[in-house]
C-alpha cells in the first residue's frame, strides 16, 4: 500500500473535522453533516481500488 494514500486520508479527515466544527459553531449543523458525508464519499472512492485488490488477493490465496 502506498503511504501517500494514508496521508491523503488523514488530510481529508483533518480538513473535514475543522470545517465541521466551524459549521457547527455557526449553527449550520445540516451543512456540517453534508461536509462529513462528502469527505467520507471522497475517501471511499480513493480506497475502493485497494479493497478490490485485497479481495482479489484473498481469492487468489485461497484459490476460490
Amino acid at each position: 500500500m502506498e503511504i501517500q494514500i494514508v496521508f491523503r486520508i488523514a488530510a481529508v479527515g483533518i480538513l473535514v473535522a475543522v470545517v465541521g466544527q466551524v459549521l457547527q459553531r455557526a449553527g449550520r449543523d445540516d451543512m456540517a453533516m453534508l461536509t462529513t458525508l462528502a469527505g467520507l464519499v471522497v475517501v471511499l472512492f480513493w480506497v475502493i481500488e485497494y479493497v478490490s485488490q485485497l479481495f482479489d488477493t484473498i481469492r487468489t490465496l485461497f484459490d476460490l
